[in-house]
């Protein structure tokens, strides 16, 4: 797969994706890197860190989080994106679910969309990443669908809405990547089950991409803070890798990188 100008063998090596969060509010970093010369700073350490894609997001998804507008969350983004990409040349991936900011984001230097709704939301983004054909990552939220009381069941219900709905608006079948939703709308023990079921998703022939870094199934169930999830989310991104993880979504970069590695060699050794 292509993504911006970087070529990413998904059979050779687990790619890390760093979270970038330009939001007042988000559950572990909210408010950190607020502003366009913070996030840069950000972004370079995570370049130096070895990371392969920056996500950068506007609005924070977890529960309760308060909603924002178009107009606030492109001016949360926009100029960070400009900044970020001609300084570096790492692929910017955003964490948007809408249309309008999707399009605003890709001219300002991003590409790769990260839809949390799944290609089942605003029909725009989904015109947008055929338009300027760019990768997107397709998340199952557990949120908006009706569950059928089995986890594994509804992963297959709603990626095939999804992939309907791709092939409807022409996104290619080659820039789809699948994330199953751990945290979103489900409780601790779906999302872990869903990580130890990875595996299902590979019938799909799409890249897999884990997000669980520092999220409430690994705080919680650790009775720690947000803050002090790595230990957790090492062993989701260890895990993750075996059962299939092809990019691994988190905060933390160069312990991710050094965990993804190991477990990879553990694979190639079997």
């Amino acid at each position: 797969m292509i993504i911006g100008k970087k070529t990413f063998d998904f059979d050779k090596k687990v790619y890390i994706m760093g979270i970038l969060n330009i939001t007042p509010d988000s559950f572990s970093d909210g408010g950190e890197y607020f502003n366009a010369q913070k996030a840069l700073e950000k972004a370079l350490v995570m370049v130096e860190d070895g990371v392969d894609i920056i996500d950068i997001g506007g609005e924070s998804t977890r529960p309760g989080a308060t909603f924002v507008e178009e107009e606030e969350e492109l001016k949360r983004i926009i100029e960070p994106i400009k900044i970020i990409s001609k300084k570096i040349d790492i692929p910017i991936s955003v964490d948007t679910y809408k249309g309008e900011v999707a399009e605003k984001a890709i001219e300002a230097g991003a590409c790769m969309i990260n839809d949390i709704m799944g290609l089942q939301g605003d029909k725009k983004l989904g015109e947008v990443v055929a338009y300027y054909d760019v990768p997107i990552c397709v998340m199952i939220n557990h949120r908006i669908m009706e569950t059928s009381g089995d986890i594994l069941k509804d992963l297959d219900i709603f990626l095939n809405i999804s992939l309907r709905n791709a092939h409807k608006l022409g996104i290619k079948e080659e820039k789809i990547i699948f994330d199953p939703g751990i945290g979103f709308g489900i409780t601790s023990e779906q999302s872990f089950k869903l990580i130890s079921n990875l595996k299902k998703l590979e019938k799909y022939g799409k890249p897999i991409l884990l997000g669980a870094s520092r999220k409430r199934i690994i705080w919680k169930t650790l009775d720690v803070k947000p803050s002090e999830g790595l230990p957790g989310t090492l062993a989701t991104t260890a895990i993750g890798v075996m059962n299939g993880a092809n990019i691994i979504r988190v905060h933390d970069i160069k312990e991710n990188i050094a965990c993804s590695h190991i477990a990879k060699e553990i694979l190639r050794n079997k």
